[in-house]
């Protein structure tokens, strides 16, 4: 309850004033002149002005509202370590039972930091503000937060918490924790495939002395390096980049004796490797109608780095023209087939006979090139099944399929064979989902015999038509027809020769992802995508390994031929493994290096110079193995809110007005009898 006046002036304000004036100065004259009644009438007429002022007493009925304290319990996972967890626990309770024995206080408890696959650190503060978004100012208590001090949200200076009350941090862990962590000073987010990227990183040990440690360093899952090195001093590592896309590297350092987690003791770096130019030679013999449609593809492409000769005066045509009269470029066969060789990506032959333009040695330096990792592309026609057929070249080695010296000519649609449904190359082809397929006719194929490797894709009588096949580390495709220039044309609608080709030439040079046997993780947001291509009819169940350590084990789903697929929640940030017993492979859901994990010994320094800036404190629960919670009081006055064995909480005399009674002075009888009286003091006065 609460007692007051107010005033609702009957005239305007500058009338209130004027009047006022007026008798002020009216009662000034009175005492100069020491008249008698002077005090009598400048009652009388202060009454008056009063009266023109309407004042009114007003009560208003309170009820009291109690103030508000929040504790923000720390849920991240570095409150897993060691006996955190337990500490929080009896620290909770405690504080709820501490709280709760003083009177007029609203005790909110929250809970914050939980690994949600997306937020990346310990975020306390945040939680802290949405409890009290719908307290004012003027009610807020105090907070306390249970936490091993590792929190990433801090603010700047304590206005920014928006409350004028105590903060207190109650840290859980012990003071004697060690840890060993490695610590990345510099890495790299791009790579030129073929080439090595430097990563400096060292291995750092919290809470023993230096020492040393072996680290492992490993790309993709496979150990590339292992060595031992001294903690604390700064290191590099030179790592190559065998392919595009993704290069997930791990560096990993053995153990510290017991150290607090080991999981910590990796740090990983994603470099993407990006190659430089697709280098592609392109040999064209015999001239034909669809002699532009690899070229004109390859010229489209711009990765693509394109060497294009065509055959078009072989040795054997002799017309008596001198040398220097010749407008044509000499083949330089040396300078391809045996000095640069290596630099190409991709070699292909379209409609290549031998012609005596390369001698026979070149042929083996072919087959050598793809034994190493090269790769060779042969786009027949006529030329393959007759006399001077690559087939009778050393290429014979290499090349999927035999000629038997034959061809079939008759209209077909090409179709793909049960392995090319389910092969990445042909398996997305549009049209092939028809019968028969929505593409354009093809009237000639050669006649072969399978010798090695997969038909994807066959002709008339289930003749082979595009055969793929592997030969040491290189890859080979013989396309045994020359009519695709007919979709490129549009002939009777066309069909998806970019597609195709595209894919072809891709797989050759070994684009990851069109690999036949693949396991692949995508995040996707609060989900892991489990992705299995194969080859085979079917496929084992996946194993995945969290960043903590646990595994799930997953049965994927068939999701279109040759492709399975599963999905899992992306609880946690780091990195992820899965494995099926024959493939592994690594993705990162995150930050590459979570915070929550950069450092986990427990300590008060991040969060000492904000509670201090309150009045509060940052203290250690552990007393030898115990928790130790000090008492927590009410204080209404004072800007220190600890002691050794206490804490406080700034209670607040806030209440909500239930209603407010109002009596005007000069309403009514009360009124006119003060008026009266007053003209009555100063007739009598005045009377004597």
């Amino acid at each position: 309850m609460g007692l007051g006046i107010a005033f609702a002036p009957l005239v305007p304000a500058y009338v209130l004033w004027s009047a006022a004036a007026v008798v002020a100065a009216v009662t000034a004259l009175l005492l100069l002149a020491r008249s008698r009644g002077a005090l009598v009438r400048a009652v009388a007429l202060a009454l008056v002005v009063l009266a023109l002022a309407n004042p009114s007493f007003t009560k208003e009925d309170r009820d009291p509202i109690p103030s508000v304290a929040v504790v923000v319990i720390d849920k991240s996972p570095s409150q897993n370590f060691g006996e955190r967890a337990k500490q929080t626990e009896e620290a909770r309770a405690a504080l709820n039972e501490r709280l709760a024995r003083i009177p007029g206080l609203e005790v909110r408890v929250v809970e914050a930091g939980q690994a949600d696959g997306e937020t990346d650190g310990t975020r306390l503060f945040n939680a802290l503000g949405a409890a009290l978004a719908d307290v004012p100012p003027d009610r807020i208590a105090g907070a306390f937060l249970i936490t091993d001090g590792r929190v990433h949200d801090v603010p700047a200076d304590a206005t920014s918490l928006g409350f004028a009350a105590p903060l207190h941090a109650l840290v859980t862990g012990k003071r004697e924790e060690r840890d060993r962590r490695v610590v990345l000073t510099s890495a790299p987010r791009f790579g030129i495939v073929g080439q090595s990227q430097t990563i400096a990183f060292r291995v750092e040990d919290q809470g023993v002395r230096p020492g040393a440690a072996r680290v492992t360093v490993r790309r993709n899952g496979e150990a590339i390096e292992t060595r031992n090195v001294n903690t604390n001093v700064g290191l590099r590592v030179n790592v190559p980049i065998p392919h595009a896309g993704p290069n997930i590297v791990e560096i990993e350092a053995s153990p510290l004796e017991d150290e607090l987690t080991p999981v910590n003791n990796r740090a990983v770096v994603s470099i993407d490797g990006v190659r430089d130019k697709l280098r592609v030679l392109l040999v064209s013999g015999e001239p034909h109608a669809g002699e532009r449609t690899w070229r004109n593809l390859l010229k489209s492409d711009a990765s693509v780095d394109l060497v294009h000769f065509t055959i078009l005066r072989p040795p054997e045509k002799q017309d008596g023209t001198p040398i220097n009269e010749l407008s044509l470029i000499a083949f330089p066969t040396r300078e391809l087939f045996q000095q640069k060789i290596g630099e190409f990506h991709l070699i292909i032959f379209d409609r290549y006979a031998r012609q005596g333009v390369l001698p026979i040695i070149y042929f083996d330096n072919i087959a050598r090139y793809v034994r190493e990792g090269g790769a060779v592309l042969v786009a027949a026609g006529p030329d393959y099944a007759s006399p001077t057929s690559l087939w009778r070249t050393p290429l014979d080695a290499i090349l999927p399929a035999e000629p038997a010296g034959t061809m079939t000519e008759r209209a077909f649609h090409a179709r793909l064979t049960d392995l090319g449904k389910r092969h990445p190359v042909t398996r997305e082809l549009d049209g092939s989902q028809n019968d028969p397929p929505h593409w354009s006719r093809w009237f000639r194929v050669v006649d072969t015999k399978i010798a090695q490797g997969s038909s994807v894709m066959e002709g008339p009588d289930g003749k082979p038509l595009l055969v793929l096949s592997r030969e040491g580390e290189g890859r080979v495709a013989l396309l045994l027809s020359d009519h695709i220039w007919l979709w490129a044309r549009g002939f009777e609608g066309g069909g998806p020769h970019l597609d195709l080709l595209r894919k072809l030439s891709h797989w050759l040079m070994k684009q990851p992802d069109l690999e036949e046997e693949a396991l692949r993780l995508v995040a996707r947001g609060r989900e892991l995508a489990i992705e299995r291509q194969s080859m085979a009819e079917s496929v084992e169940p996946v194993t995945v390994t969290t960043p903590s350590g646990e595994t799930r084990n997953i049965v994927l789903q068939v999701a279109e031929p040759g492709l399975w697929r599963g999905v899992t929640p992306a609880s946690e940030l780091g990195l992820w493994r899965a494995s099926d017993g024959k493939l592994t492979t690594l993705v990162n859901v995150g930050p590459v290096n979570p915070r929550e994990f950069s450092e986990v010994t427990s300590s008060i320094d991040m969060l000492k110079p904000l509670t201090d800036a309150t009045g509060g404190d940052a203290r250690r629960l552990d007393d030898n193995g115990s928790v130790r919670m000090p008492r927590v009081v009410g204080v209404r006055s004072s800007e220190t809110f600890r002691g050794e064995d206490w804490l406080g909480v700034r209670m607040r005399d806030a209440s909500v007005v239930r209603g407010i009674g109002v009596l005007p002075v000069f309403a009514g009888l009360l009124g006119l009898l003060l008026l009266v009286g007053s003209l009555a003091a100063t007739w009598a006065r005045e009377g004597r």
